[in-house]
């Protein structure tokens, strides 16, 4: 007896049907006033299939019905729960459960509500694939936004990549939803999607966790919950802290070209998967990436003896390109493969935490690659960017632009920041090219932009959605850091969203690294003319919550390193970038510089290769790393150096005018307490003796740094360890110090209250 029109049949054949839930699995039919359950199946390459019922015991054979691979069996009893499906293909049997027999859906209508609306702040529980278990059965459960997709299959070698085997089901929203018994972590799989006109497209998972090593790019069934977490204290003491009151100094690293292994040298993973996980560097064939877990035990304790309190790494998400450092990305919601899996990248987060540094990611909703398997174009439409190239393509960097109008593609960014938080515990974003957002008509020509409602330049979505970001992101996760790398002076950058601004607490100062790369690479004499660059900063500083950044965009592109910016000979050119790095840090603001300018690498950064290790046998290198060791030290044993960072009481200019000796000095206060530093800068290579400076207060001032030490290489000028003050008016300031300021130098002072003049004169 036939249940089943050949319509139908078909409609499942040729893979055409929006829910195949409607055709397949169990089914109650009435005919003739009787009742009964029927099983339908479609099962290419099927020779004969039967119905198994475990509890009963008993076997139903599956008859064809209109095609070869369809099949159909009629069982009276009460609905076949959990049924098997006993399958023989030529001479080879196998008893599978099937898909269709569980309806159960793990979106609810909430759920698709609220990312309808672009608020599911969670989505990436609910969509993507997930270890679950069905009615006992143990399996994985898919889900994926695809509303203009005629059909959509899951392919993996668990149906050898046979979009016909598993069929998805269109639910509300244009989400498609299947669960699969019997496979779990480690599965590899794709969506293949076909638009209204038959064209195919296999696509990774948007929300997917893992990804395979590139070159190939099948999504991984992955657990997030594997992790035993151990940052506890960590944590706690985060969430009840004020980042911005806190000394804040990062150390930026790309994690592939930090250092590599040999390409035969043995791996430490996780698990034993090496060939599937340890890939060699694209270029540098010889070598072969660290993993995650490697770079736990070189990297941290690397950057713990610097003194650094954070790491910044540049994009982790999975990208295709290693040229591209990451600013492509093609996998928002999987840390890079090349590294390791989702597990390890947690391990090495736990033991930075534990070793008390904090984790910042570059994160890059900006725009996506055009990558086949990616975003572009998923659904066979422009679904996550613009149809119009003039909003929705960057031809400067040949990506595509993000619709940030779409409620569902702002769900999807918004739910990935609040992601890396939430699954991997980290402390920081910094949104990269957040002016590329801002602007309607960045990076292009006349006619090749489209105004907003209002006829201006402004991308009012994206920003709404950054406001949207980081009001969550606050909410969700206190103590945190949102950075943005924002080139221009948009307004309110980093205020908080209730006063208008976008709500990042931090963005990085651009106007400062330019002005400062410009004077430093000037030769010296020149700089009197330009003492305008040096304090121009202070000018707008309290505008913005504003962090000092020397980043990898200064040392790449033929800008070549720091130090070869540096002019003069050799000795100069290290004692400039003393001197430089000393000011970044008596400056206010929080700070950020890139691997490799802390022994003072020569070459510019190579994305292909190592950082240039080998120069730490020479003195000159060796003592720039001991320079930033003792930089950092100070910095975070003096609060007057981090917690006014922007406040105005924080800072004080003595004299900022001296352009004639290219000098400048400042006071940097404490909020909790009466001390104070005092800054002494001197940017030429000629030394000045009897240099007098006005202080606030009477007394002996110890010299607690000075970056023309002998131990940093520097020629040993300096004060004899401090001065004490005269009764002598400079400065409008009764009292003054009579000081030796060093050739390119910065000296940093601190009045000793606990010593007096009595008790010299006692000595």
């Amino acid at each position: 007896m036939t249940t089943i029109a050949p319509e139908q049949v078909n409609s499942i054949v040729w893979n055409q049907h929006q829910d195949p839930f409607e055709v397949l699995g169990s089914h109650l039919v009435e005919e003739n006033g009787e009742k009964f359950w029927v099983v339908r199946a479609y099962l290419p390459k099927a020779d004969k299939v039967w119905v198994l019922l475990p509890e009963e015991r008993e076997e139903y054979e599956m008859k064809t019905v209109h095609h070869s691979h369809f099949f159909e069996c009629t069982i009276t009893e009460k609905e076949p729960k959990n049924y098997l499906l006993r399958v023989k293909e030529g001479e080879h049997e196998r008893v599978i459960y099937d898909p269709y027999a569980f309806r159960s859906p793990k979106l609810t209508e909430f759920d698709l509500h609220l990312f309808s609306e672009g608020n599911h702040h969670r989505i990436y529980e609910k969509l993507g694939a997930h270890p679950t278990e069905i009615n006992g059965v143990a399996g994985v459960y898919f889900a994926v936004w695809a509303p203009n997709a005629r059909n959509v299959s899951i392919l993996g070698d668990f149906n050898e990549w046979d979009g016909r085997k598993h069929q998805m089901r269109r639910g509300m929203t244009g989400v498609w939803e299947l669960f699969i018994p019997e496979i779990g972590v480690g599965e590899g799989y794709k969506y293949e999607i076909k638009n209204y006109e038959g064209h195919i497209y296999e696509k990774s998972d948007p929300f997917g966790f893992q990804q395979e090593p590139r070159p190939k790019t099948a999504s991984i069934v992955a657990n997030l919950d594997a992790h035993t977490w151990n940052d506890q204290e960590w944590m706690e003491k985060r969430r009840n802290s004020d980042p911005l009151q806190e000394p804040i100094s990062v150390y930026e690293v790309h994690l592939g070209s930090w250092l590599h292994a040999a390409a035969d040298e043995p791996a430490k993973l996780a698990n034993g998967e090496l060939e599937e996980v340890v890939i060699v560097s694209e270029l540098n064939t010889g070598a072969r990436f660290l993993t995650y877990r490697e770079l736990a035990e070189k990297l941290i304790p690397y950057v713990k003896d610097l003194g650094y309190t954070h790491i910044e790494l540049l994009p982790i998400a999975e990208h295709p390109f290693d040229g591209s450092w990451g600013y492509q990305v093609s996998g928002y919601y999987a840390c890079t493969s090349r590294y390791g899996n989702p597990e390890d990248f947690m391990y090495f987060i736990d033991q930075c935490h534990q070793n008390d540094i904090g984790v910042i990611v570059d994160w890059v909703p900006g725009h996506f690659p055009k990558d086949g398997h990616g975003l572009a174009f998923f659904d066979g439409s422009h679904l996550y960017e613009h149809a119009d190239p003039r909003q929705g393509e960057h031809k400067e960097w040949g990506t595509l632009v993000f619709n940030y109008s779409r409620h569902e593609v702002r769900n999807f960014l918004v739910a990935n920041a609040l992601f890396w938080f939430d699954k991997y515990h980290i402390d920081g974003i910094r949104v990269d090219a957040v002016a590329s957002m801002l602007y309607l008509d960045y990076a292009r020509k006349d006619g090749e932009w489209l105004p907003n409602q209002y006829g201006g330049r402004e991308n009012i979505e994206a920003a709404d959605f950054l406001r949207q970001v980081n009001h969550l992101l606050f909410s969700y996760f206190p103590g945190v850091l949102s950075i943005a790398e924002e080139s221009t002076s948009w307004p309110m950058v980093s205020w908080p969203t209730y006063t208008g601004g976008l709500g990042f607490n931090l963005k990085w100062n651009m106007g400062w690294m330019h002005d400062m790369l410009d004077y430093f690479s000037m030769d010296p004499w020149f700089r009197q003319f330009h003492q305008n660059n040096v304090t121009f900063s202070m000018w707008y500083n309290h505008s913005e919550n504003f962090m000092l950044a020397l980043s990898h965009d200064e040392v790449v592109h033929g800008k070549s390193n720091i130090i070869g910016k540096m002019p003069g000979d050799r000795w100069q050119k290290f004692a400039n970038q003393r001197c430089l790095f000393a000011y970044m840090f008596a400056h206010p603001g929080k700070k950020t510089m890139f691997m490799s300018m802390e022994f003072g690498q020569w070459s510019e950064w190579n994305v292909w290769s190592d950082l240039e290790w080998n120069l730490l046998d020479f003195e000159p290198h060796a003592q720039l790393k001991g320079f930033f060791q003792d930089l950092n030290q100070l910095y975070r044993s003096e609060p007057a150096l981090y917690t006014q960072d922007f406040a105005q009481e924080g800072f004080e200019w003595i004299d900022c005018s001296d352009n004639r000796h290219s000098v400048v000095s400042f006071i940097r206060r404490d909020k909790g307490s009466s001390d104070f530093v005092i800054a002494i800068c001197n940017f030429t290579p000629q030394p000045h003796s009897h240099y007098r400076i006005g202080v606030p207060e009477p007394g002996f001032y110890t010299e607690l740094f000075n970056s023309d030490a002998r131990k940093y290489g520097g020629s040993n000028m300096g004060n004899l360890g401090g001065k004490w003050t005269d009764n002598w008016s400079v400065h409008n300031r009764p009292d003054s110090l009579d000081l030796c300021l060093p050739p390119l130098s910065v000296l940093i002072l601190k009045l000793d209250r606990n010593k007096t003049a009595e008790v010299v004169e006692e000595e």
